[in-house]
Parts: C-alpha cells; sequence; structure tokens
C-alpha cells in the first residue's frame, strides 16, 4: 500500500502539549502515514524538534522515544498502572485547586508587578536544561520531515520562521517565550548581522501554516489544537476571563490562516481562480475541547502528573478516531468543515 503523506501544524499551550505528545505518539504507530512537514509553536517546537530527531536518527521507535524522555522532562510519569491510577483524577479540580493556590496566585501577581528581567544574575530559563540536550545535527538536517519554528519578532510584531541550520536551542526557547516569565531571547538575524529579540511565536503563528504551502510538500495540513477553539460558559471570575482571552489569543493567528485557505479553495470551486493559480489545500483538524475545557492557563504552566498523562491519553484517542473517521480523507479531501466553522 502506498503510504498517505501529510504535514502536521503543532500548536503551542505549554504543559498541553502533552495532548499533542499523545497524538503523535499514535500517529508514529500507522505505517501506512508519513509525516513530511512539521510546523510548531511553543511546546509544539519542542514536540516537532523531538519527533524530527528522533525519525532522522532511528525512525519511528526512536521518535516516539524521544518524546517520551521530553514529556518525562516535563513531569510526566508513565508506569505501568499507574496512569490508570492517575484516569481518576477530575482535570477541573486539578486545574481549580492550581488556580487558587497561595503559591500559584503569588506568582501571577509577582508577574504582574515584576518583569524577569529583575531577577538578575539570578535568572534563569528553565526549559533550557531540556532544549539544549536535542541532537540539533538530527533537528537540522535535511532530511525529512521539513521542519519549521515560529517565534515572535519583538521589535517588529513579525512573525520569524526558523527552518534548517536556524535552528537552535534559542530558536526554540524563542518560540517558547512568554514575556511575563522569560526574558526575550536574542538571535542574530542573518541579513542585517544584528541581534533581534524574540517572544513565543504564538502571538503571530500558532502555528504558522503558510510554511506548508510549498509544493515539494504533501497537501495535507493536521492541524493538532490544544487550545479550544469555543466555550459555552461566559467567563465571569478574574481567572476565567484571563484565561479565555490567553486562549483567543493564542488562537488568532490560526484561525486567520484557516480561513484565508477556506477562502482560496472557495474561490478554486467557484471558478474564479483557474487551478494551478493557486494550491488546493486539504485541511484536517485532531482536538478534544471538552477536555481542553475542563483545563485552564493555570495546567498550562504548572505541569502536573496527573493532567500531562491524562492529556496524552486523550491525544491518544483523538488520534485513533480521527485515523478511523478520516484515514480515507487523506490526499483527496479537507475533513474539516471550513464552511460551518467560519460561518
Amino acid at each position: 500500500m502506498v503510504k498517505k503523506k501529510i504535514n502536521l501544524a503543532l500548536q503551542g499551550g505549554g504543559a498541553h502539549g502533552a495532548y499533542t505528545w499523545g497524538v503523535l505518539d499514535r500517529l508514529l504507530e500507522e505505517d501506512d502515514l508519513e509525516i513530511a512537514g512539521i510546523s510548531g509553536t511553543s511546546a509544539g517546537a519542542l514536540n516537532g524538534a523531538a519527533v524530527k530527531s528522533g525519525l532522522v536518527h532511528s525512525g519511528r521507535e526512536g521518535a516516539r522515544d524521544n518524546l517520551d524522555w521530553l514529556w518525562t522532562q516535563m513531569g510526566a510519569v508513565d508506569e505501568p498502572g499507574l496512569s490508570t491510577w492517575m484516569d481518576g483524577f477530575n482535570p477541573r479540580r486539578v486545574a481549580n485547586a492550581i488556580e487558587y493556590s497561595p503559591a500559584y496566585m503569588m506568582g501571577e501577581t509577582l508577574s504582574r508587578l515584576m518583569s524577569p528581567y529583575a531577577y538578575g544574575p539570578f535568572y534563569a530559563n528553565p526549559l533550557r536544561s531540556v532544549v539544549e540536550v536535542f541532537d540539533y545535527e538530527k533537528v537540522c538536517s535535511r532530511s525529512d520531515p521539513a521542519l519549521f519554528i515560529c517565534a515572535t519578532n519583538v521589535r517588529t510584531g513579525k512573525i520569524r520562521v526558523f527552518s534548517g541550520d536556524e535552528i537552535s536551542t534559542d530558536a526554540i526557547l524563542a518560540s517558547a517565550c512568554l514575556p511575563t516569565i522569560f526574558k526575550a531571547v536574542e538571535i542574530e538575524d542573518p541579513v542585517t548581522g544584528e541581534s533581534e529579540a524574540y517572544w513565543d511565536g504564538g502571538y503571530t503563528g500558532n502555528p504558522a501554516l503558510f510554511p506548508l504551502f510549498s509544493r515539494d510538500l504533501p497537501q495535507d495540513i493536521v492541524v493538532i489544537n490544544i487550545n479550544p477553539l469555543e466555550r459555552s460558559e461566559l467567563p465571569v471570575t478574574p481567572q476565567q476571563i484571563q484565561n479565555r482571552v490567553n486562549e483567543i489569543s493564542f488562537n488568532s493567528s490560526l484561525l486567520r490562516e484557516m480561513r484565508a485557505i477556506a477562502f482560496v479553495q472557495r474561490l478554486l470551486d467557484d471558478g474564479t481562480l483557474p487551478d494551478g493559480r493557486m494550491r488546493r489545500l486539504h485541511l484536517h483538524m485532531i482536538a478534544d475541547d471538552p477536555l481542553m475545557n475542563e483545563l485552564s492557563v493555570a495546567t498550562k504552566l504548572v505541569p502536573t502528573a496527573p493532567v500531562l498523562s491524562q492529556l496524552k491519553a486523550a491525544g491518544r484517542a483523538s488520534a485513533e478516531a480521527f485515523l478511523e473517521a478520516h484515514f480515507d480523507d487523506i490526499g483527496k479531501r479537507s475533513s474539516v468543515d471550513m464552511v460551518d466553522m467560519f460561518s
């Protein structure tokens, strides 16, 4: 059987990136599916780098092993039988417990009163010790899949997409740099030779889809979405309002690109644009909004073993459901109803 090729668009969302871990873990088990391109932001950048280096080094199992290692560093526990026990934890109660804990509330207050630059020589980015362990010879390799990492230029407010040899420890840290917690990451601009400061890529591309439009890559883009698109309940508490603002802002760039794709597809369908002028794309999405509605920005910022375990399991289940329902759509049509999404 001929393998079906896809591109992956991996959204950022802090510790909720463990959901993407589960999705990728299941997709990598599918021998008839080949990952040709990856665009990732923040946690999506870490997941993408882990998958790329693992695939180049030792294939699918290498990629799965890298993901397991990455999320173990983030606080996940993957002992036999333990994850089943952890399933008993109610994710909303865990989120509420974190949100209303004195330590979290104090940290939130301090982040509004103090800049990360105020820590002086005591400042350290806790992700650096993890990210610098990646095998960058493999991450930057020209071997498939193509990898794109997104960050936001602080000075211009524009997106920068790192690829190939541009990808480094600093590029990935820049992609995951929340400015209220981390100092901006400074990287030399290859054109001007001057240093530019970068913040989290989620502000401008979460993740960026346009790097995956290349004709060298397949038509199918699978978005792994970890910020819920909809919440039925009106946010009324300060925590709920802050959480929803976070979700809307980090979904906005993705929705803009998806809307543009929908518009182009409509022009192709009605003949306004002749075939060949613009590329026809097939868009798919894997998400679990009901679970993500139980969680909050607190569980993004404070990784807990029970939540990470549930997120991985949910990601695997979502990927399984997607493959059962839409594997045959890959290479033929979109499985996202973009008319309904944007009407």
